[in-house]
């Protein structure tokens, strides 16, 4: 389950990376004429503060990194590269890594390479020029250990599509992301405020690093994202316009062709959309590949909707007579109302789920402040309070985010989860100081006063179970994946550190299955089933091994 969509997703890198070396697109090459060719001369003054010019790269204390830039989309392209070089090359790092770790042999990896050769043919036709300028500038910092798979270039252009591939492999178990917006009479002071959980997971060392980019372009507006070494899109960010973006996966088939990343299209948005309208414009140029919810936050309008894309359709979703909007992972607009896979999607998957846990928790706070947001963000219980198991996908806090963030438009301050998952203090950024300032000083930026105190779960032995469960986690699966053996003694250690979570007694259940110990297999079915399963397949997964042990008598 978990386990194999982390491998799914790292064999769509394989889809992305290894189809670049024959597509036709190896040709192309962004247009730099006119850009500002001048390449930036890095001051390193520490390992955690790095400069060029006015332009900067700094960690804080609560283990953030904080970019600023500015200028033309190859200036900003080759600043972002060259001040978090060691940051980019660590993320390609992680990525290639895990691919060769996945898929050892040269040789499939070269059937695998002949196969997919088509697939990312189009990609470039699909992205703005001015982009695919900025990915070249990037892509010169990009390191020379993976020029055998691609070209930096086409290697970093299609890196951008990751989360695209990664959640249409089995619709994304992995980014079960939750976002909710509140204004008017469900706010203390009225103004609209968003909070999101983006639980895009692909190993813990990629969330290590987490950048916040405060970005000044030559063209649009300036806007901030919550983003990673060598990410030109956005995943979470508010310009200063008080307009937002957040990307809530929805249910997709595998694409057949890349066209327009998501990421892409809502950097287009923050980039160029001050109001609803405008979003709205942009997002109905662009072919997106995959199927995705985007929640527009608008200071300027005083709400939020959903602008819900499919490789198929368009559809704006509005709430009627109320000021709150919950989004998990499946459409809510009325174009997708006969939509036979988002119907499945909502019956089989965690999504509607969450989205009823959403709102019983809204219903409780009533009228929300950021504190409150950050409390529902890290809420880790099933419906009525439930105990369901740290790290159950029915949790709003699935206890894998790459990061929470909270947003305030209207007065544009937002609020930026740090390690680990959303647990961490939520640090406060001030857009309004961060955008009129007429020069940078090379210092932090973040408004510390209004910073959200960390979870104090942290300090609790029940996180440090949760901790080791996770380590030993990985032993079970490997064991089940290369038939090792384990005691009985690891088995019932691994369960006792998260016992009301149904995954530890199918684990234990598929490993004595796989030992042909049926009568202790049925045992931890049974207990499975007893516990809050996360998915109707996953239910019926099980159900199959006891229909199988019952025939075996």
């Amino acid at each position: 389950m978990k386990a194999n969509v982390k491998i799914l997703f790292f064999i769509g890198i394989l889809f992305l990376i290894f189809s670049c070396g024959t597509s036709k697109s190896i040709h192309h090459q962004p247009k730099i004429d006119g850009y500002n060719q001048t390449k930036p001369v890095v001051v390193k003054h520490s390992d955690t503060l790095f400069s060029s010019g006015s332009n900067y790269l700094i960690k804080n204390k609560q283990q953030l990194w904080e970019l600023y830039i500015s200028g033309d989309a190859f200036q900003m392209g080759l600043l972002a590269g060259s001040l978090s070089e060691h940051l980019v090359q660590k993320q390609e790092r992680v990525f290639f890594s895990k691919i060769q770790e996945i898929v050892p042999s040269k040789f499939k990896q070269k059937l695998l390479r002949q196969f997919l050769k088509w697939y990312n043919r189009k990609m470039y036709l699909h992205v703005p020029d001015e982009y695919k300028t900025e990915i070249y500038g990037i892509s010169q910092y990009t390191s020379d250990n993976y020029n055998n798979l691609a070209p930096k270039y086409l290697r970093t252009l299609y890196l951008h599509g990751a989360h695209d591939i990664g959640h249409a492999l089995q619709d994304l178990a992995m980014v079960g992301c939750s976002s909710v917006a509140a204004w008017g009479d469900k706010t203390e002071d009225g103004e609209l405020l968003i909070g999101r959980n983006f639980d895009f997971y692909a190993g813990d060392e990629f969330a290590e690093d987490k950048i916040m980019a405060f970005i000044t372009p030559n063209d649009g507006h300036p806007f901030m994202t919550v983003t990673w070494g060598g990410m030109i899109g956005a995943v979470s960010g508010m310009n200063n316009e008080g307009l937002t973006v957040t990307i809530n996966a929805g249910k997709s088939k595998i694409p057949l062709v890349a066209k327009t990343p998501i990421s892409v299209l809502a950097r287009e948005i923050l980039q160029y959309a001050s109001n609803v309208e405008q979003a709205i414009a942009i997002a109905k140029k662009r072919e997106v590949f995959v199927s995705e919810s985007i929640m527009i936050g608008s200071a300027k309008d005083k709400k939020a909707i959903l602008i819900e894309v499919s490789p198929e359709n368009f559809g704006v979703f509005e709430v009627q007579n109320s000021n709150q909007l919950v989004c998990t992972n499946h459409f809510q607009s009325e174009v997708y109302k006969t939509d036979k896979r988002n119907s499945n999607h909502i019956e089989e998957s965690h999504s509607k789920y969450r989205f009823d846990r959403m709102n019983e928790l809204l219903a409780e706070s009533q009228r929300l402040n950021p504190l409150k947001m950050a409390e529902i963000l890290r809420n880790k219980k099933g419906l009525n309070d439930k105990e369901i198991g740290y790290g159950n996908e029915k949790a709003l806090n699935q206890l894998l985010a790459h990061h929470g963030v909270i947003f305030k438009p209207e007065s544009k301050i937002v609020w930026v989860s740090s390690n680990p998952y959303q647990l961490g203090e939520f640090v406060a950024y001030d857009l309004n100081k961060i955008f009129n300032k007429k020069s940078q000083d090379l210092k932090v930026q973040s408004s510390d006063s209004m910073n959200i105190p960390k979870d104090k779960f942290l300090e609790a032995k029940a996180f440090k179970d949760y901790e080791q469960y996770r380590i030993n986690d990985r032993i079970i699966d490997e064991a089940i994946s290369k038939n090792k053996n384990l005691t009985v003694a690891l088995i019932k250690n691994y369960q006792n550190l998260n016992p009301n979570h149904w995954m530890v007694y199918y684990k234990a259940g598929k490993y004595y299955y796989d030992k042909g110990w049926y009568k202790a297999s049925e045992l931890e079915f049974q207990k499975a089933l007893t516990k809050e399963i996360t998915t109707v397949p996953d239910k019926i997964q099980i159900e199959k091994y006891l229909k199988k042990i019952k025939r075996r008598r």
